[in-house]
This record gives C-alpha cells, structure tokens and sequence, in this order.
C-alpha cells in the first residue's frame, strides 16, 4: 500500500506549509488511521503563535500540529488488533498522549502518568520517523502504546471529534474539584470548554453553575443556558467579581478558570472562591504573568489551585460514551469544518483573529469543501 500522505507542518511560530511524507509501514504492533477530523484546541492556537512554555511535554517545531484526532482504522497489526480490540474499518477517537508501554501507568492506559512519556501526538518531532505524529494529516501513525477507543461512525464526524472537549468539561468542572451536590460552580469563559464545563458541573450534581464571557459571546452564553447554567454574566459590562458574589450568595465552592490569554481571570478566581474553596486552572495565558495576584487570600481563605492540562482516560472514554448518548446538542456546538490547505484559517478564527467570527467548535477535516 505505498503512496504518500499529506500533512500540515508547522516549521516555524505562525508558518504552517504542506508537505507530502512516505505512508509508513505498519508493524504487528501499531496501526495507521485515516483522519475523518481533528478537532483545534485553544492551546493549537498558542502552539502557532509560539507561546507555550518548553518543557518534557511539547517538542517546538517542526511538528504536524493536532492532538484531537478520530479516524478509521486504515491497516492495523495483529497484536495491535488484540490489544486495542479493534480492526480495519473501525472508527476510533484517539488520545492525546502516548507511553513507553514499560511501566505501571502504561499498564493501566494512562500515559500521561508515564513516567518516561512516550509523547503526545500534535507535539512530536515530526522528523522522527515514521514523521506523521500530528492530526493535522490524511493519515496518523498510532504508536503502539496509544489509547483509543470505538466510537460510532453514524455520528457526524464534526460533532464525534467533541469527545476532547467534552471529557475536559467533565473532568475539570466535576472530578478534579471534587464538586457535589452542595457546590456553587463559576466557569470563566465560555468557550467549547467552558461550555463543556457547565455539562461537567451538572453532570456532578452542582447546585448552581454560573459562566462568564465578553459581549461578543452572547449567544454563547444563551446557549450555556440550554446546557445547564444559572446565571450569564458579561465580564465587560458588569464587574465580574462583584456580579458573581451576588448571584451565588457570596462566592463559589469551585471555580474552573478555562479563558485564554487572560492571565488576571486567576485574581478574579482568587477573589470569587470562598473558603476553602477549590479553583481549576485550565486556559493557558500565553506567557502572559499574572499581575497583582493577592497570594495572602489564597492563605487566608485556605483555597486550592490546580492546574489542568489533560483528562484521565476513563474521563474520555465517558465522553466518548455520552456523545453518543445523543443526550446533548453537539450538532450546535460544531461551528464549521475546515480542510487541510486552510488550518490557518481554522486556528486563527478558533481563535477570535478573524473579525465578525465567533465559532464555539471548528475542526480540521481532510477533504472538506474549501
């Protein structure tokens, strides 16, 4: 089955150019997907714009971006086929990170917790062979320690690739905080995770969920209200602090801090959590300090701040699950699909950079209309 394979590769900060790569050859042990979508994620954006921190995690450049992959088992081999069970024609939604496949944590399909991290597809090199590592492509390499699980292929693939998103919402705004039945919950920014996270809030049984977002979000938070929340709030025509005490009664239990280049959303969190309050740092800031941060009420108050990056994997194949529930309205949550020669549009208008466009969700999808 030789042939070639197009990829978007970004060499570069803000330089994606297409190239064309050899399809790799499958072993007995890992497989080829065929991409039906690849969802774009917030921090897609700060990958382009070159303003994520360099750590363990993240190989700069080059790479084919895209760690939100779904496909179709193009060519798999016979112990890859045992161990994922799974087979040629099956649609899979595919997680990000991948292990070494040696230790405990890749034992129990959690290779975020490797401790020798294989990788994570969208961030790795892409001259290491067999070079297609990234969603952003016609086809993607699974290593032979991914994880991944069956996803019904009657579900549009737009609306399936929302399994990332979603497992986000769940994992930020309802397992990592604990939150009960008791709990106040504010979401700070409504984008697609933010909206996910009024999904996780009451899925986890919160009494109140409040959201916030800019003006131009007001459809938006309309919709954040078919989803589940309370209260709507415009952090540019109320003040944020003082408009969220007073519709919780004086703060929240939790707060899930999802907006992106907004490095004083934090102060806000800090101030809107009561005491022993429990507040999620998910929205990267590019880089971006946070100014003016009152670290004696984090004491006083006793609260707790984590910082999120991915979802543990039954999280995600929960999501994957309540997708196809059809039990929630995705269809209006996917925005618009692009093809592959336009992922720069796609990312740039993912992230607000195009005037008079405010999409929730977009996705990448090799051969969509142009």
């Amino acid at each position: 089955m030789a042939g070639t394979v197009r990829a978007a590769v970004l060499l570069k900060p803000e330089t994606l150019e297409m190239r064309e790569f050899a399809r790799p050859s499958i072993g007995p042990d890992d497989a080829l997907l065929l991409i039906e979508a690849c969802g774009i994620c917030g921090s897609d954006y700060e990958q382009f714009e070159g303003k994520q921190p360099l750590h363990e995690d993240y190989t700069p450049y080059p790479v084919i971006p895209g760690h939100e992959p779904l496909g179709i088992i193009e060519e798999i081999g016979s112990l890859a086929r045992q161990r994922w069970g799974v087979s040629e024609g099956d649609r899979v939604a595919v997680r990000s990170g991948y292990g070494c496949g040696r230790c405990e944590a890749c034992r129990r399909f959690e290779p975020r917790a490797c401790p020798k991290r294989g990788g994570t597809y969208g961030y790795t090199d892409v001259g290491r062979p067999p070079y297609l590592w990234g969603g952003y492509a016609e086809r993607m390499y699974l290593s032979p320690h991914s994880v991944l699980k069956k996803m019904d292929p009657r579900i549009p693939a737009g609306v399936a690739v929302m399994f990332n998103p979603l497992a986000a919402g769940l994992s930020w705004a309802g397992e990592v905080p604990r939150t009960g039945p008791g709990d106040r919950v504010v979401i700070l920014g409504a984008g697609q995770r933010g909206l996910c996270c009024v999904i996780g809030a009451r899925a986890a049984g919160a009494r109140q969920v409040v959201i916030t977002g800019l003006t131009r979000d007001a459809a938006k938070l309309a919709f954040a209200r078919e989803l589940g929340a309370d209260v709507t709030v415009d952090v540019e025509t109320e003040d944020v602090v003082a408009r969220v005490r007073e519709v919780t009664g004086g703060g929240a239990e939790v707060v899930v801090d999802t907006t992106p280049y907004a490095p004083e959303s934090l102060n806000h969190a800090v101030a809107i959590a009561v005491r022993k309050g429990r507040i999620v740092v998910a929205g990267l800031k590019g880089l971006r300090p946070t100014r003016e941060f009152q670290a004696d009420d984090v004491i006083y108050k006793e609260l707790t701040i984590r910082g999120v990056l991915s979802m543990p994997v039954d999280v995600t194949f929960r999501a994957v699950e309540i997708i196809e529930s059809g039990r929630y309205p995705f269809d209006r949550m996917h925005t618009d699909s692009f093809p592959l020669e336009r992922a720069e549009e796609a990312i740039r208008t993912l992230a607000g950079a195009v005037p008079g466009v405010n999409p929730i969700h977009l996705a990448i999808v090799p051969g969509a209309r142009a």
